[in-house]
């Protein structure tokens, strides 16, 4: 009797839409008038009038509400690695034009081991070159068709691309990524590269079981707690992680490091560039909801819609927010003005309406005032710029032709800007 109960409550729930995937929003004129939460005013009322005063009081206010709110918060505890092992390397990779490295960064704990894998490309001919720092999707082997690269191990994200069968790769796989990584490119321009596949560190999945999180787990944990952090928090304990290596490294310990990612990487890159400061520069391409877009907008991908499909990214306490944006006590330029005084790139397509371009492009404009408090320039026109017509000031700013993606428009212009920025 019971279970028919609950089958009949449950049926007549998905009938009304309860358990139903809310409905985006893509249209402007149905946008409801929102407030942002003030930038430069502390929850005491007291106004903000310099960067000292930003640094010492408001930015630790933001950050600490969007670890209690949003990210969650990391745990106290600093963790040992066990090994960092070289897996190989060659000086003549690239047909001789790069340094190859893999590194296999290890924790042992408890019974559980955690392998992080770092592939690293560098320019032969250069001295302490800057260094791209990304997560790529579907493992390190995707994006070069080099037959060097170690195959991943790791749980990867179920698709459609064949070369993936039951979340595993295989030979297939090498390279599948490539358009989103032009190694040569990158290392004819006399930058390096190191990627790590992000599920190396966290898989990604609604299960607390796997990944980092158990390495910090108190006695009878099985999950994070409510302010605890999710998996987006995870993956920028990661990036930190793997940047400790790369700074001590004796091919890099001068070296400038840039932070990317795209989509739900692109979230995780504001988010580790906010949290550490070590990272020169950041950029987030069609990072949309929970990245560079405006919560209140409610337009394309929503909290509601995020924390319904992918509710492991944030933290529980986030989940209160779903339909409820405008008691959020931060939104995303607060994020993007964490960043400041470093660079900042934000990237958005034209046709990817699902991450909200236009309020990618305000939650840079909104976040300018903190970087006018360093003498910088942000984003001076609340009007977004035309398609294909880059603003390259201290926060940067594209948006492109095309969907959902990262392309070559998209390169030549992160290494345009990093170019410009790291040379000031």
């Amino acid at each position: 009797m019971i279970l028919l109960v609950t089958f009949l409550f449950a049926s007549i729930f998905f009938s009304i839409g309860v358990f139903a995937q809310p409905e985006p929003n893509y249209n402007e004129e149905a946008i409801e008038p929102y407030v942002l939460p003030e930038l430069l005013t502390l929850s005491n009322g007291e106004k903000i009038h310099t960067a000292e005063d930003w640094e010492l009081k408001r930015r630790p206010e933001i950050l600490d509400f969007y670890k209690n709110e949003v990210y969650g918060y990391h745990p106290e505890t600093i963790l040992q690695r066990t090994s960092v092992k070289v897996v190989e390397e060659s000086d003549s990779a690239l047909n001789g034009h790069a340094i190859r490295k893999q590194i296999a960064i290890i924790y042992e704990s408890n019974g559980i081991q955690l392998t992080i894998n770092v592939l690293i490309y560098l320019p032969n001919d250069v001295t302490f070159p800057p260094v791209f720092v990304g997560y790529n999707f579907y493992g390190n082997q995707s994006v070069i068709n080099d037959p060097n690269i170690v195959l991943t191990d790791s749980w990867v994200q179920n698709n459609a691309d064949s070369s993936i069968t039951e979340h595993r790769v295989t030979e297939d796989s090498r390279g599948k990524r490539s358009h989103r990584w032009p190694i040569e490119k990158i290392i004819g321009e006399g930058f390096g590269i190191a990627t790590i596949y992000y599920g190396d560190v966290d898989p990604d999945r609604n299960d607390f079981t796997d990944g980092i999180h158990p390495f910090f787990y108190e006695d009878g944990q099985e999950k994070p707690s409510n302010h605890e952090w999710g998996s987006i928090s995870a993956w920028a304990w990661g990036l930190s992680t793997v940047l400790d290596f790369l700074k001590a490294d004796e091919l890099l310990h001068d070296s400038s490091f840039i932070l990317f990612g795209h989509s739900r990487l692109g979230k995780t890159s504001l988010w580790a560039g906010a949290l550490d400061t070590r990272f020169d520069m950041v950029i987030s391409n069609d990072s949309g909801c929970g990245g560079a877009a405006i919560f209140r907008r409610k337009y394309g991908e929503t909290a509601a819609i995020i924390n319904q499909s992918f509710p492991h990214w944030f933290n529980k306490n986030f989940k209160k927010y779903s339909h409820n944006e405008n008691a959020l006590p931060v939104d995303q330029h607060m994020l993007i003005a964490l960043i400041a005084p470093r660079p900042v790139y934000i990237a958005s397509a034209e046709d990817d309406r699902w991450a909200d371009p236009k309020g990618e492009y305000l939650g840079g404009y909104y976040a300018s005032p903190v970087y006018e408090l360093y003498g910088k320039t942000g984003l001076t026109n609340s009007v977004m710029p035309a398609t294909n017509e880059p603003i390259h000031h201290t926060i940067g700013y594209h948006i492109r032709t095309g969907g959902h993606d990262v392309t070559e428009y998209d390169w030549e212009q992160f290494i345009s800007f990093a170019r410009k920025h790291l040379n000031d």
